[in-house]
């Protein structure tokens, strides 16, 4: 007799229908602070329905798009469990955007004069101390 859907799954239930062993299901845990199965007498786990929806997501992150363990978190962090629950059920997820590179600003005018007689002096002295070595 199978259970219903709506129905808690222990660690070995859950470990099958996401096809990982059990002791990921442990290191997950671990891991991740938003997977928090309900635990019983003798910390016997229970997975409710949406603690596998959001399993599922991860394990897809995980070993089908690609992502770190840092990533998900990252995911999680800015989007929410939704996009992870989304992620379990087939929904593309794009992989954390990486912050921009800072562009270099052009000086004020004054400021890069300024700068650019301080190059000069400092390349004066650097052939000035180059010449010195040699001798």
């Amino acid at each position: 007799m199978a259970k219903g859907p709506d129905a808690f799954r222990t660690i070995s239930e859950a470990a099958d229908e996401l096809h990982v062993p059990q002791h990921v299901l442990r290191f997950w845990e671990t891991k991740f602070t938003f997977i928090k199965p309900m635990k019983r007498a003798g910390g016997r786990r229970f997975y409710r329905p949406t603690d596998i929806a959001v399993l599922r997501g991860v394990r897809r992150l995980l070993h089908d798009e690609g992502y770190t363990i840092k990533g998900v978190q990252k995911l999680h962090r800015e989007h929410g469990v939704r996009r992870l629950v989304a992620a379990g059920e087939g929904v593309s997820v794009p992989p954390p955007a990486e912050k921009p590179a800072p562009t270099a600003k052009a000086a004020p005018t004054g400021h890069k004069t300024a700068l650019l007689d301080a190059l000069r002096d400092l390349e004066t002295a650097k052939a000035r101390l180059d010449g010195l070595l040699k001798s």
